[in-house]
């Protein structure tokens, strides 16, 4: 059975009412992008952007695939670096080897959560795997705070239990969703699961009043609240929801991935593969880099480290603190 009008208005999500909710969704469109180097694959691009730079702590959501690895190549990512921020590589199909620079060698596969850690720095290759046919996922990434920016390397691996919901299902790679808790650390609060609603339902999820969220759309017809959002969109519901309201229009399951946190408050300086706080703290993690210092080296990539680019004329400017 679906989560259509099986409650009123007025009891649902704690009693708030039609009148109480915040205003209606922000919808953020995708651009395509060259992913890593020569033989670059594309991805479709929600954050960063003018309009908004950051969903809770979440900075960066790259959504690619279905691609036919036959006629696409796949995935082949040289080693790079990162600083001040984790990594979250989550699968639809298809297989990535990660090997990193703390010595980690791991498949992301789907319904898996593979997060890295790299604060102070830390290097990694992605390469799909021979066996790959079709790949489709989404790489996200999640800036660490102040206080956090510079905690040593690390690497965590999560399998998620499917959670029955009303109207679809769950999978709770982040956070905590429908009596659902992941086990994996974080340094701020945040929400990550991947949902599937099921044909014709609507999915009424109970949400953190405290946290933003954006919902990005894999497949289907769906409404965010009563807003159309479409396939590699991104739709964004500010604070002080006590639910959210998923509509799948169409005659086939619809998939989501659902990202939120509580504003970061923090403005961040975004750059290339490095997240920090000035100007100067990117050019010196560009400089460590180029020589060889401070990141590691990532052993098993059959192939050189991918070359940072060059620094724009200007300085870096930061972005994203919470409006």
């Amino acid at each position: 059975m679906s989560n259509t009008e099986t409650r009123p208005a007025e009891m649902r999500c704690g009693g708030e009412t039609e009148a109480d909710r915040p205003a209606e969704v922000e919808i953020l469109t995708a651009r395509d992008v060259p992913l890593g180097g020569p033989r670059a694959m594309q991805v479709r691009r929600t954050l960063p952007q003018r309009a908004r730079s950051l969903i809770g702590a979440w900075c960066f959501a790259d959504h690619y695939g279905p691609d036919d690895v036959a006629g696409t190549g796949g995935m082949n990512v040289p080693p790079h670096p990162h600083t001040g921020l984790q990594t979250v590589s989550w699968l639809f199909s298809g297989e990535i080897e990660h090997r990193d620079s703390l010595g980690s060698h791991a498949y992301v596969r789907p319904g898996e959560l593979n997060l890295m850690t790299g604060g102070h720095g830390i290097a990694h290759s992605e390469v799909s795997t021979p066996d790959t046919t079709v790949l489709h996922g989404v790489q996200l990434w999640v800036a660490l705070p102040d206080e956090h920016r510079g905690t040593e390397k690390d690497f965590q691996h999560y399998v998620p239990h499917p959670v029955t919901l009303n109207g679809g299902e769950a999978r709770v790679f982040l956070g905590a969703l429908a009596g659902d808790t992941s086990p994996v650390r974080t340094f701020t609060p945040l929400l990550g699961a991947e949902l599937t609603v099921s044909p014709g339902a609507r999915l009424v999820l109970d949400v953190d009043p405290a946290f933003e969220h954006g919902v990005l759309v894999d497949t289907g017809d769906v409404l965010v609240e009563d807003t159309p959002v479409e396939r590699a969109a991104l739709a964004y519901a500010a604070p002080g929801r006590t639910c959210l309201t998923l509509t799948n229009r169409g005659t086939a399951p619809a998939r989501l991935i659902l990202l939120g946190g509580p504003p970061f408050g923090e403005e961040i300086i975004m750059w290339w593969n490095f997240i920090g706080r000035s100007h100067d703290e990117i050019v010196q993690a560009r400089e460590d880099w180029m020589k060889g210092s401070r990141f590691g080296e990532v052993r098993g990539y059959d192939g050189a480290p991918l070359p940072a680019p060059g620094l724009p004329n200007a300085p870096l400017k930061p972005r994203g603190k919470a409006r």
